[in-house]
């Protein structure tokens, strides 16, 4: 492992704090009693308090030093003084551990009184400070200028992703979209529970994928040497829950699809699925309108949200189109009645891409996902799906051709799906029977699994019922405008990381490096004169480094610079 001088410094600071007598990890519980905000809030000039927290920034004058420490609840400043910590001959304490072997990152608990400085600022004054953790990587903390300008901010999506520990630490606003997360997804629970209905868990590893159309994956039990997959959704064994008497069920559940990833796809992701007994997709709507009013207030303190340029206001109602309607309205064409073939040529003739592999209702959900979708910013409920889109939902009761489905749409994307549950185990067979020739037939979301069981649960008799999934990930992206799905994800899924290659450097090249790793940015002829070495040694050392992409040499106005890649 090939450390950067910083790290060099820091290991060296440790060996010095053992040396003192200083354990930089101790085990014993820390007994602080408030915090950055509670101080603030609360704020009495002398009260005792002790907190501990992160050093994030230092301003040391002499024997006296300003200090930021941030903890759970944000910033809070900091005064040593030498002569307060250390009120008696030995200085060791601040001349030496303050001052010399404490590093910005460091945990640091401290005891103190508050006062407010001449400015107005409420400030801890320091009479004992503890070093609880030593940080032995410098965190990526932004520079500010003179002038107030900040750059260098720890900003690259990719690294902030990687390492989001490093990234709840320097970027705080990051961290507020993980409380509203956790906020949304209590508003539900208590919506849930205030109606009655009961939290349950059901199994991740399953012996066949079933509930939605999608690749899973695949492992291997090995005391049961059997195939299981890791469920792609939770819906058939939720519904056997009803069958087996209870009321109202719900889960949110960690579901897994071997697919692609994008800015709204993650392949590990949270659903939240819910079933009542008795009800139908009429009564469904009534409740999820209500379900995301309530959550968008317990969020955000309102029900409006801002999601890139569009302003979405979450209060019920909500409008209700049905999917005829809408394709009749954007592309004038009325599916009703119309055969596969003159389905997938409207389709073709729209400059839809579609093929033989696709059946009725995947023609008819191209057509709306191309030339529809997109147009709903505000909810919209669209209804009444064709029954090839629609395997596990009740018949329409005034259209046989139609299922009593909803999917709810928010800036031209789905959140929500919901149906009058099926029921009638036999017609559930058929359908999944006619699942099974559209996978033949080469359609890649068709079911490719018969649960057998599922039908048997069935066959026992499930009474009316209507359930309800919500992506959980996308309804956050909504409600903290966030476009990317990585960004209310704490560690999305990432490409292995690259492993920077090793390089072998000779001694030339190793000072040259370290001089760049203390200045970052220098003048090429600065670098050249610190380094000391002849000309044709220079030029093949710069070159060396260069190569390997170690140091780059940049032009600008004032001359050529070198810079540490």
């Amino acid at each position: 492992m090939q450390l950067s001088e910083q790290e060099v410094v820091r290991r060296e600071k440790l060996s010095k704090l053992r040396e003192l007598g200083i354990n930089p990890y101790p085990a014993d519980l820390f007994p602080f009693n408030s915090n950055s905000k509670q101080i603030k809030q609360e704020f009495k000039e002398g009260k005792k308090v002790v907190i501990a927290g992160r050093l994030m920034s230092r301003r040391i004058q002499g024997k006296a030093s300003f200090a930021e420490l941030q903890d759970s609840e944000g910033r809070i400043q900091v005064y040593f003084n030498r002569d307060e910590i250390c009120t008696g001959e030995d200085k060791t304490l601040y001349n030496e551990v303050y001052k010399k072997l404490l590093d910005i990152g460091d945990f640091v608990g401290i005891e103190g009184e508050l006062f407010k400085t001449q400015v107005g600022e409420t400030t801890v004054m320091v009479k004992d400070f503890k070093l609880l953790s030593k940080s032995l990587k410098p965190l990526p903390l932004p520079k500010v200028d003179a002038e107030g300008n900040t750059f260098d901010g720890f900003t690259d999506p990719e690294m902030r992703y990687r390492q989001r520990y490093a990234d709840l630490v320097v970027n705080p606003q990051v961290k507020e979209v993980f409380v509203k997360r956790t906020k949304l997804f209590n508003a539900m629970r208590q919506f849930f529970n205030d109606a009655g209905y009961f939290e349950v868990e059901t199994p991740i590893l399953q012996p066949i994928p079933g509930g939605a159309a999608a690749r899973p994956f695949i492992t291997h039990h090995n005391a049961l040497d059997i195939p299981l997959y890791m469920r792609i959704a939770n819906e058939l064994y939720l519904k056997r829950l009803i069958v087996g008497g209870f009321d109202g069920v719900y889960e949110f559940s960690k579901n897994f699809r071997n697919e692609g990833m994008d800015r709204t796809h993650n392949p590990e992701f949270t659903a939240m699925e819910i079933y009542v007994a008795y009800k139908d997709y009429n009564w469904m709507m009534d409740f999820t309108e209500k379900l995301l009013e309530h959550c968008a207030l317990a969020v955000n303190g309102t029900t409006e949200a801002t999601f890139g340029e569009h302003k979405v206001d979450f209060k019920a109602p909500y409008a209700r189109v049905t999917m005829a309607d809408s394709i009749k309205h954007f592309t004038g064409f009325d599916i009703n009645g119309k055969s596969e073939d003159e389905i997938r040529k409207a389709a073709q003739d729209m400059g839809i891409e579609v093929d033989d592999t696709m059946g009725k209702g995947k023609l008819i959900d191209e057509i709306f996902g191309e030339k529809c979708e997109g147009n709903y910013i505000q909810p919209t409920f669209i209804t009444d799906y064709p029954k090839e889109m629609s395997p596990l939902c009740k018949e329409h009761r005034d259209n046989p051709e139609l299922t009593e489905r909803f999917e709810l749409m928010v800036c031209g994307k789905e959140i929500a799906n919901a149906y009058s549950e099926l029921n009638d185990p036999i017609d559930q067979r058929e359908r999944f029977e006619a699942q099974l020739k559209l996978a033949a037939r080469g359609d890649d979301e068709a079911g490719e699994f018969i649960d057998q069981d599922f039908l048997r649960a069935l066959e026992y008799g499930m009474p009316p019922t209507s359930g309800l999934g919500i992506g959980m990930d996308r309804l956050i992206m909504y409600l903290t405008n966030n476009p990317s799905i990585q960004e209310v994800l704490f560690f999305p899924q990432m490409k292995p990381e690259k492993k920077a290659p090793t390089v072998e450097l000779n001694d030339d090249e190793k000072a040259v490096l370290a001089l760049l790793e203390k200045a970052e940015k220098i003048g090429l002829n600065d670098l050249k004169a610190q380094s000391g070495l002849s000309n044709k040694k220079w030029d093949k050392t710069i070159k060396g480094l260069t190569k390997n992409s170690l140091a780059k040499v940049e032009k600008t106005e004032e001359g050529l610079f070198v810079e540490i890649v």
